[in-house]
């Protein structure tokens, strides 16, 4: 089986069945022939012989084989794989892109044009690649908005139908049963009786593979919160989403209950329920949870003075961005000021430029301004410097008329080259925006602050020169061990003790 980068042999998908190993849940799904089940690697039903065995890479290409979903692993719940994270070829943009929702808006016409392949084309590597065409990811992307809706909500069944993203009522109930041998009223009847959610909310759960530092990363998304966008403190974080068919508010607490464990807990109320797939999309990215901690990990702790780093924090996460574009106004903001300055002044332009939101949505009010409203303003309008300002707007003209995509389907080298173009963009911005809004894992700043005292307090060199020569050898991951470095940047002495968290981090 080929997962993008190596051949995976069969007998070692073999092994990490047999051991039950949840490590590679999502990374590859094994199916009985016998049975005509698929399950993830960690199903706690005994593997059969091994020559009863075929390894998928997606979950879409052993539903396209005619095998259904277990019910007892549930596989179309296993979190997904760090792989597309961390590939910026065609496989991996792809995968983004219709796990965004890009299929069921615009089509596959409309991914192949994104992607500028043609369909065809775009077919065929597709199947080469990941062993199912563009419409059936979608369509095990459908399945699995449908199977949340129908576990977690109340909504009649035709309306789930088509919040998913099914065309009709007839193709749901007929590819609800190929998947899981149930008809949706079934799925509903054996549902386990879930925490009641707020009126209008959908309630899910968000799996990871453990270890994960959720107290960091809590901490340093409440340390930015935005006001009237965004709320948090250590336990829950809280923020409004721009989504293709409205706004939404998301809640998310690191602490779940219920039968299965290694989540977070997510609250969705959206002005249209088919924006669920993208929600839920970019709340995964905003979180990381798609990371291989074990493997990141196991890498960045061979180096000796990342290793006592790597161990105080173990499976410490990358945050990412729900929107690219809010992200890259709000690192323009930031710099050269503090952390505290940056907010204040991104909720200056929330205030002036953002969309209003009902009084249901509490102390979040606004949704942070679309790039074209702000490229439409004057510099001078911004309450900050005029180069600051002109940066600001050039960044949002060419972010609202497609010279630089920030998507999930961006191509990491372009955006780079041409945020780079931009005046008022210098290296350091153009980085810190492809690692939280391009959610690309090898993004590192050499010449940042934060990383030159933590190289220095580790006895190591810590000028730009010698922080690159350093974190060759964390590739593809220098993103995460960048992470540990703004963390002990911010720890205090180490002879004082003591829990130790982000929180100080002074990143935008």
């Amino acid at each position: 089986m080929r997962d993008g980068r190596r051949v995976i042999d069969a007998e070692h998908c073999y092994r990490a069945a047999c051991s039950r190993d949840g490590r590679f849940d999502g990374v590859f799904f094994l199916a009985v022939t016998t049975t005509r089940i698929y399950c993830r690697p960690s199903c706690p039903a005994t593997p059969p012989r091994r020559d009863h065995l075929v390894f998928y890479p997606t979950a879409a290409a052993a539903q396209e084989d005619g095998y259904r979903a277990c019910k007892r692993c549930r596989p179309d719940a296993a979190p997904g794989s760090s792989e597309w994270d961390r590939r910026g070829d065609l496989a991996g943009r792809a995968m983004r892109l219709i796990a965004d929702g890009l299929v069921d808006r615009e089509g596959v016409a409309g991914l192949a044009s994104y992607l500028g392949y043609g369909e065809r084309q775009l077919r065929r590597q597709l199947v080469a690649e990941l062993g199912a065409a563009p419409l059936a990811l979608a369509r095990a992307r459908r399945v699995q908005s449908a199977r949340a809706l129908l576990d977690s909500t109340d909504l009649a069944v035709t309306d789930v139908a088509f919040a998913s993203g099914f065309g009709s009522v007839r193709q749901f109930n007929d590819t609800i049963q190929s998947v899981y041998a149930l008809t949706p009223s079934e799925i509903r009847r054996g549902r386990a009786a879930p925490v009641v959610p707020g009126p209008g909310t959908i309630s899910l759960r968000l799996a990871y593979r453990p270890p994960i530092a959720l107290g960091p990363l809590f901490s340093f998304l409440a340390d930015r919160a935005l006001e009237g966008v965004e709320e948090g403190d250590a336990d829950s974080y809280r923020r409004v989403l721009r989504l293709p068919h409205g706004t939404g508010v998301v809640t998310l607490s690191p602490r779940t209950t219920g039968r299965r464990a290694n989540a977070v807990g997510c609250e969705l109320a959206l002005e249209d329920l088919r924006d669920l797939g993208a929600a839920v999309e970019r709340c995964r990215r905003l979180l990381d949870l798609d990371a291989d901690p074990v493997a990141v990990g196991e890498l960045l702790g061979r180096d000796p003075s990342l290793a006592p780093l790597e161990r105080a924090r173990p499976g410490l996460r990358v945050p990412g961005h729900v929107d690219g574009a809010e992200l890259a106004v709000r690192a323009v903001l930031g710099q050269q000021v503090s952390v505290r300055a940056a907010t204040a002044l991104a909720a200056r332009l929330v205030r002036r430029f953002g969309k209003p939101l009902g009084p249901e949505s509490g102390a979040l009010t606004h949704a942070f301004p679309e790039p074209s409203t702000i490229a439409a303003a004057s510099p001078e309008d911004f309450g900050m410097p005029a180069a600051r300002g002109r940066a600001l707007v050039a960044l949002c003209s060419a972010l609202a008329d497609g010279r630089v995509d920030l998507g999930p389907g961006a191509d990491r080298v372009e955006a780079r080259h041409g945020l780079l173009r931009l005046p008022g963009i210098g290296p350091w911005t153009a980085e810190y925006i492809a690692m939280r809004a391009l959610h690309d894992p090898d993004a590192f700043l050499p010449g940042d602050l934060g990383v030159r005292r933590a190289l220095a307090r580790l006895g190591l060199r810590a000028d730009p020169a010698g922080a690159t020569a350093r974190a060759e050898a964390w590739r593809p991951w220098r993103a995460y061990g960048l992470m540990h470095l703004w963390a002990a940047a911010s720890d205090p002495p180490v002879a004082a003790g003591g829990p130790r968290t982000l929180a100080g981090a002074g990143r935008p």
